[in-house]
């Protein structure tokens, strides 16, 4: 492959908006709910009022007499004929409902009115059964089962979307009488740890939790199905990825791929829980009515009966030497899976919770327990918030004890290139020394000794070992001189900006000039889903390879135009040209209209980019969090707050930048604000944004993202994934900037007025060893 000759200044590196960032602005773009269907009609749940309950019948009779309402669909009249990813056994409860929350029904009527309308007059005959809300109760053996009906877990297909870690040969596990609520379980270990906790000269022993973390995107699930004569179904959907989609709808319908056509609508948000929800109730709903179906939830619909974050129990036991030398970690970690699970989270967080540093001896036992809550998802980073707020707050408590400053203490323990990871996958080229530095060099981290009493900065690294796919991109050359790329990547934070740049500096052009389509999942060639910062690290490097080739077509016609060899002619800024001699270019539009497209004998100026899924590209975060916290209110506020990441080349730093300020406000949420919560028999009590809290503008600080360049050596450029690690770090950021305040340490999240308050009342006698 040529390399680009583009100059990399002019395209790589440039600051621009994303391309549709006018009309996410001014609330002209469409999102699945607002399009116009002919004939439509509008899907409305009835959601279970019990955690756990026996269904014994439903009472449809006033429902139906509702003006409007066309039918009232149940388990048994959705027409699903096998089994692919989805919710429990059915999109909706049949015969057991084991979670708040949990759909039921579903009325159809020909308005969102009428179809709201009957909903709230089916009524749910059910015999209550025990519920089962701690999941540390529920691994023992003599707990009540969270289901009497145990479900199937094979989340690989879903995992290997988000994390391209997790599914590596464990260490046996040791005997344990577990309750069949117990879903996942996972085990890594090396070394003697007894030995190496006993040698430590200081061991910190501390449980943290973490709550329950609802997404917060903007748009809910949404999707609309409609039914085709041959059989099957075109689906419109808010989802992240359409391919997937369509490959499980297939399989739960039984229908020939063929006969499922998926296209994407604009996201608004999604953090990783647009993943399959809505789109198997729509899809049945009209299959089964033979109309076109939308299922649109309600932001209340949304919170109660989606896929958000798990609550999770770390337990952590961490040694070192006097010099700073980590020895041991041993870890518990008991995920609460909820309902069901899309996959067992605790298979990332297992890994994560070791974080970049290196241990002489390990052992991490992690556990995903079913109960009767909402069942989870994958949250942006699924596993690295809650493990990154563990090992880092550890990390800062143990350099305390040790005297020691906690950017060198991380430091001398920094995992280098072939270290293994705590699954034994070797860690390939990552960029935490540069972020230190980085860090080092901050004027907050330097002068951080002379802040007022009541203040503090702490840090709190971050890390994502990424995902790789692979993937397939098609560039083609129009007649006016723009090049067309055609993905069938779902844009869900402004890739397609990203891919603009790498096919301009391939081609030759300007970034306007080229055109991205994101095509419809039956015709689009083979793309990942959005999610696992995979897109720019695995499809990149396609879009480059596509690029490329339509260059090279684009020379050979030109060298036949101007009867000069190809390999001395180059494309700057949009001219094809002599080297040496630009006085003599051609425009490539000039060229593209003379043969509209197509070059020597008549072959397309065109090309196909298909790339091999490379190896793992982890990306890495340094948070530097400042903070005051009053000490007879216990409340934080946040002064001001440094996120540096390594983004192994930056292509488009804007866009870079605001992934990673995203991310730090996502972060900031877990560490001070969000939770759902649960009263004690599982009724959900934080059902909308006047419950659930979110950080507000006027409670964050300006945000200041620098970035690093550590190249991936196999990224587009050198590029790395960024969507996940900025979420990665943050609490423990904040967590250690409260501790560095006041001397207390938080391991509970949020980390509210009152819990602080009540840490610094104890004066933190709890915890520590």
């Amino acid at each position: 492959m040529t390399a680009p000759v583009h100059p990399e200044s002019a395209v790589i590196g440039g600051r621009r908006a994303r391309p549709d960032a006018r009309e996410r602005v001014t609330g002209s773009i469409r999102y699945c709910a607002d399009e116009a269907v002919p004939g439509l009609l509008h899907a409305r749940l009835v959601l279970s009022v019990y955690a756990h309950a026996r269904i014994d019948s439903l009472e449809t009779t006033e429902a139906l007499a509702v003006p409007g309402v066309v039918a009232v669909l149940t388990a048994e009249d959705l027409p699903i004929r096998g089994k692919g990813d989805m919710r429990m056994f059915s999109p909706l409860a049949g015969r057991e409902a084991v979670f708040a929350g949990q759909p039921i029904a579903l009325v159809v009527a020909e308005t969102p009115e009428a179809a709201a309308d009957g909903a709230a007059r089916v009524w749910v005959n059910a015999t209550p059964l025990a519920v089962v809300l701690d999941a540390e109760a529920a691994m023992d053996p003599s707990s009540p089962l969270a289901r009497e009906r145990a479900q199937e877990h094979d989340g690989e297909e879903i995992r290997s979307i988000h994390a391209g870690i997790g599914g590596h040969e464990e260490a046996a596990a040791p005997a344990l009488a577990l309750s069949r609520n117990v879903v996942g379980r996972h085990h890594h270990a090396r070394g003697e740890i007894d030995a190496a906790l006993a040698a430590s000269d200081v061991v910190i022993r501390r449980r943290y939790t973490t709550p329950w973390v609802y997404q917060a995107y903007l748009e809910p699930h949404a999707a609309t199905a409609i039914p085709t004569a041959d059989g099957g179904v075109e689906l419109a959907v808010a989802a992240q990825g359409t391919q997937y989609a369509r490959s499980q709808l297939a399989k739960i319908f039984g229908l020939p791929l063929a006969k499922v056509r998926v296209r994407g609508t604009p996201l608004g948000g999604a953090f990783g829980s647009k993943l399959l929800v809505t789109d198997p109730l729509a899809v049945g709903a009209a299959l089964a009515l033979g109309r076109p179906v939308r299922v649109a939830m309600t932001r209340r619909e949304d919170i109660l009966a989606t896929n958000p974050a798990p609550g999770s129990v770390l337990e952590l036991e961490v040694g070192a030497r006097a010099d700073g030398t980590l020895t041991g970690l041993r870890a518990r970690l008991v995920f609460d899976s909820g309902a069901w699970s899309e996959w067992t989270i605790e298979s990332i967080a297992a890994i994560l919770v070791a974080g970049p540093w290196r241990w002489e001896a390990l052992d991490i036992q992690a556990f995903g327990v079913e109960t009767n809550r909402v069942g989870t998802g994958s949250y942006r980073g699924p596993g690295g918030p809650q493990a990154s707020f563990a090992i880092e707050s550890a990390l800062d408590e143990l350099a305390g004890r040790l005297g020691i400053d906690p950017l060198e203490l991380r430091r001398r323990n920094l995992s280098q290139t072939g270290d293994p990871m705590a699954d034994g996958t070797p860690w390939p080229v990552i960029g935490v020394s540069a972020i230190l530095d980085e860090v080092e060099r901050h004027p907050l981290w330097a002068g951080r000794a002379t802040l007022p009493a009541g203040e503090g900065v702490g840090l709190g690294v971050g890390v994502w070992a990424g995902a790789c796919a692979p993937a397939s991109v098609s560039a083609r050359l129009e007649g006016d001189g723009t090049l067309t790329l055609i993905t069938g990547v779902v844009d869900m934070s402004g890739t397609t900006g990203t891919f603009q740049a790498l096919a301009a500096h391939a081609f030759g052009i300007r970034p306007e000039d080229v055109t991205v389509i994101v095509a419809d999942a039956h015709v689009a060639l083979t793309s990942p889903t959005s999610g696992g910062s995979v897109v720019t690290y695995s499809v990149g490097r396609s879009v480059v390879a596509a690029a490329t080739e339509a260059r090279e077509r684009l020379l050979r016609y030109a060298s036949q135009e101007m009867e000069i060899e190809p390999g001395d002619l180059e494309v700057v800024d949009g001219i094809v040209r002599p080297r040496g001699a630009p006085e003599r270019g051609i425009p490539v539009a000039t060229l593209a209209a003379r043969g509209e497209g197509k070059g020597v004998n008549g072959q397309p100026i065109e090309g196909q980019g298909s790339t091999e899924t490379p190896a793992l590209a982890p990306g890495s975060t340094g948070h530097l969090a400042h903070v005051r916290v009053d000490q007879e209110t216990g409340e934080v506020t946040v002064l001001g707050y440094v996120l540096i990441q390594d983004a192994g080349k930056a292509i488009s730093p804007a866009l870079i930048e605001g992934q990673m300020r995203g991310g730090a406000v996502q972060g900031l949420g877990w560490a001070l604000w969000e939770a759902l919560r649960f009263d004690e028999t599982g009724q959900p009590i934080t059902g909308s944004f006047m419950d659930y809290a979110v950080p507000r503008a006027s409670a964050i600080p300006p945000i200041e993202a620098r970035i690093v360049e550590v190249p991936a050596p196999d990224g587009p450029l050198g590029a790395r994934g960024v969507g996940e690690a900025p979420v990665c770090g943050g609490a423990a950021a904040v967590a250690n900037a409260i501790a560095a305040a006041t001397g207390a340490r938080l391991a509970t999240l949020p980390m509210t007025a009152p819990e602080v308050l009540a840490a610094i009342s104890a004066g933190d006698a709890n915890g520590a060893a």
